[in-house]
């Protein structure tokens, strides 16, 4: 096996020479290709001690995964060590003391199934296979952020495997500083989560999905429609909260999308919305009430199975005019060669995300309006270096309208990444991390540095 003795791993080990290597190594994003020498499958918390221990005493350089999603592919590496927590997914909720137990490799439909069976909303992510221990990592946006909080924010207690091998557990009480770096720093800086126990939050058992399309290329509506947008959310009703996508499709062409969730009955959405529905008659709108599950459900099942992208995200913090608008749909509407979809997005924040300090978790953009997303997907392998470039070349126009980087949509080539990442915050991240990361075991291209 490679020539390297596995002696004192548990768990299950895949090489190079298994049959299910060219599987395993697999990110949700195709265009990552990164061969690790050995990914170690974790069932339970030994498995990930005795993988860190085994690591350190082979000076053996790792990455964490879960879920598999982070954009730039920093949950695996060429020729090192992968520690895939995803085996660890046991869910146990406890409604009388009204807290749920997730192992670190549950992912979003796991959790919105178990809650949603016994009626609860979970303050999840729209992909269905993100994992919940990255999701709250880097804070977490979701449809339900304005009303029930960062993914982040219902978090009361995790556990930690540390550079060492030891477990520690994390609360308000118990390794606090730490517990305040895990909501928010995003990667795996400080160590392995393989629990979090969060809050129950709202009970609901319907709520209305919003999916409104504007599919042509129509310059006019597509400004009105991000204009309204910008008044809307000055005072939306904290029940409601969706992304929206100036796109253009190989397939569909040139528009604009709102896809949404709302804690609320379908009528009650139709009159916020309509100075949005009033912009023009030509235009695809549903706006159903369903049980939470299928709402989750349909959103879920919106996203492919995989694709090849470049993309990151930045946070907004003001109205821009018709003028930068028109820009940012110029911008779309000259996609790179071999596109097959491109977009700029507005993720909504506000609501009860602003109502907590920045400075009392590691999420420092807390009164932003939305996180601007820009993406272009491709197909062939042989546009990749075109799409990447017209990702780079593009950010370089929505960072001087944006100021500090979303940590989970992570760019390779951003500059000053720390600051842009964390704000402030940084300093005292540094000094958590050179508390339990004395010696960088959990390092990685744009992991929190210290001198060794």
């Amino acid at each position: 096996m490679n020539g390297n003795d596995y002696s004192g791993l548990t768990g299950k080990i895949v090489t190079k020479e298994s049959c299910e290597y060219n599987q395993s190594i697999q990110s949700w994003n195709r265009a990552i290709e990164k061969y690790p020498s050995v990914i170690i499958y974790c069932y339970n918390d030994e498995d990930v001690i005795n993988a860190v221990k085994w690591a350190r005493n082979n000076s053996k350089e790792i990455r964490v995964r879960s879920g598999g999603h982070n954009y730039e592919g920093y949950s695996t590496g060429n020729n090192l060590v992968v520690i895939d927590v995803s085996k660890i997914n046991s869910i146990y909720i406890n409604e009388k003391e009204k807290i749920a137990k997730l192992g670190g490799g549950v992912r979003n439909r796991e959790a919105y199934e178990a809650f949603g069976a016994k009626g609860y909303a979970f303050p999840g992510g729209g992909c269905p296979t993100v994992g919940v221990s990255g999701l709250i990592l880097g804070g977490g946006w979701g449809y339900s952020s304005r009303y029930l909080g960062l993914a982040s924010d219902s978090l009361v207690e995790a556990e930690i495997i540390n550079y060492e091998g030891k477990k520690l557990v994390l609360n308000k009480n118990e390794n606090s500083d730490l517990f305040w770096a895990i909501m928010g720093s995003g990667g795996c800086n400080f160590g392995i989560i393989t629990s979090m126990t969060v809050e129950l939050k709202k009970e609901a058992n319907r709520a209305t999905l919003l999916n409104i399309n504007y599919p042509y290329d129509n310059e006019e509506v597509i400004l009105n429609v991000i204009l309204e947008i910008q008044k809307l959310f000055k005072n939306l009703d904290i029940k409601m909260n969706f992304k929206t996508a100036i796109y253009n499709s190989k397939e569909k062409g040139i528009g604009v999308k709102l896809v949404g969730l709302f804690y609320g009955s379908s009528s009650e959405a139709k009159k916020i919305l309509k100075p949005i529905l009033n912009i023009t008659d030509d235009f695809e709108v549903n706006i159903e009430e369903k049980s939470l599950v299928e709402c989750n459900r349909w959103i879920q099942d919106s996203h492919p199975e995989y694709e090849k992208y470049k993309s990151t995200g930045r946070f907004v913090f003001r109205d821009y005019s018709e003028k930068e608008i028109s820009n940012l749909i110029k911008i779309i509407k000259n996609p790179s060669e071999g596109f097959y979809y491109t977009a700029i997005s507005l993720y909504g924040l506000g609501g009860v995300i602003s109502n907590i300090n920045k400075l009392d978790t590691a999420y420092y953009y807390r009164d932003a309006s939305f996180i601007m997303g820009i993406q272009s997907v491709w197909d062939e392998d042989k546009y990749s270096i075109e799409n990447r470039e017209w990702v780079k070349k593009n950010f370089k126009f929505i960072k001087t309208l944006t100021d500090g980087s979303f940590v989970n949509f992570p760019l390779d080539e951003l500059e000053s990444y720390e600051k842009e990442y964390y704000g402030d915050n940084i300093f005292r991240l540094r000094d958590i991390k050179r508390k339990y990361d004395p010696y960088n075991m959990f390092d990685y291209p744009q992991s929190i540095k210290v001198k060794k």
